[in-house]
């Protein structure tokens, strides 16, 4: 087995060698003047179970494209195995067609990923399950619910309630709430435009309760301070948030500071910003143990499917 790293998230890569007790491969990753990536594999890789991990996050599509030339490197050195270890997986909003004459980014991304040479893929909490569906090769999905779980027990909250921010994530957020044996509360919103959206009302009581928004990323934070106030309004003692991907584009960060939010806990599946990581709201929690177990599981052959317990 051997693991390499894209530039995309460095330190998540160190702590998941870390973790398996060993180096990261050798290789160079640079550009050209023209911006054009340039890689190559400075060790022998032939017959090797590889596992490239690189996430789409911040700069994605250059951070795609990078991915993609170096599984083609892979590929053509003659890897026993592939698996792209994609923490945060970009683009899986984009799957389907919510409108006339658009792509399904998703499904392409599926497409490319498997056309530079990847025979496995490993990522976590994709937006959309059902996007596994649009692979042909193996697709684990771990999940980082176990680990922000543990540190929410940790706080030892009085009368918790677990919040969905929309419809879509009920599932995604009975299953958390299940874990924590909370109560579940749901935000009814309506998005008008992209990155834009209106809360309506809070379904279920969180009068007096200590609440955990739970969703699987964090972008703009429209969403998330827009349903801190509903929350507020309707009596929640206090109200944090959980989210897997720490997006946080544009003014995401800005609007958290100013929000009723007590703390944001994220995972490194992309860095934190730098002035994310000046905030006092924000707390990351690391989901490399788990990765590393999972890299570990799929070279010896045996289950991954434990680790989503």
């Amino acid at each position: 087995m051997k693991v390499f790293s894209g530039s995309s998230n460095p330190e998540l890569a160190e702590k998941i060698a870390r973790y398996l007790k060993i180096d990261l491969g050798r290789c160079v990753l640079e550009r050209f003047a023209d911006g054009e990536i340039h890689f190559y594999i400075d060790e022998n890789v032939r017959g090797e179970d590889v596992f490239v991990i690189q996430s789409g996050s911040y700069d994605a599509n250059f951070h795609l494209m990078e991915l993609f030339v170096m599984l083609d490197a892979f590929k053509r050195a003659s890897a026993g195995r592939i698996t792209a270890v994609m923490p945060y997986f970009a683009y899986a909003r984009q799957d389907w067609k919510d409108r006339p004459r658009v792509p399904i980014s998703a499904r392409l991304m599926a497409d490319l990923l498997e056309t530079a040479g990847a025979n496995r893929v490993l990522t976590m909490d994709l937006h959309s399950p059902q996007i596994q569906g649009f692979f042909s090769i193996p697709v684990d999905n771990l999940m980082a619910a176990p680990v922000i779980a543990a540190h929410i027990r940790t706080l030892d909250l009085k009368n918790l309630t677990i919040v969905s921010p929309d419809a879509g994530g009920v599932g995604r957020a009975r299953v958390f709430a299940k874990r924590l044996e909370a109560k579940l509360a749901i935000i009814d919103k309506r998005r008008p435009a992209p990155n834009v959206a209106q809360v309506l009302n809070v379904i279920g009581d969180v009068r007096n309760q200590d609440v955990v928004i739970f969703d699987d990323m964090v972008d703009t934070a429209g969403t998330l301070t827009l349903g801190v106030k509903a929350l507020k309004r309707e009596g929640a003692r206090q109200v944090l948030a959980a989210c897997t991907h720490p997006v946080l584009s544009g003014e995401a960060v800005e609007r958290i500071e100013k929000s009723g939010l007590e703390k944001v806990f994220v995972t490194d599946t992309i860095p934190l910003k730098e002035k994310a990581r000046q905030s006092q709201k924000f707390q990351v929690l690391s989901v490399a143990e788990l990765f590393g177990e999972a890299i570990k599981r799929i070279n010896e052959g045996s289950s991954v499917s434990s680790l989503f317990a």
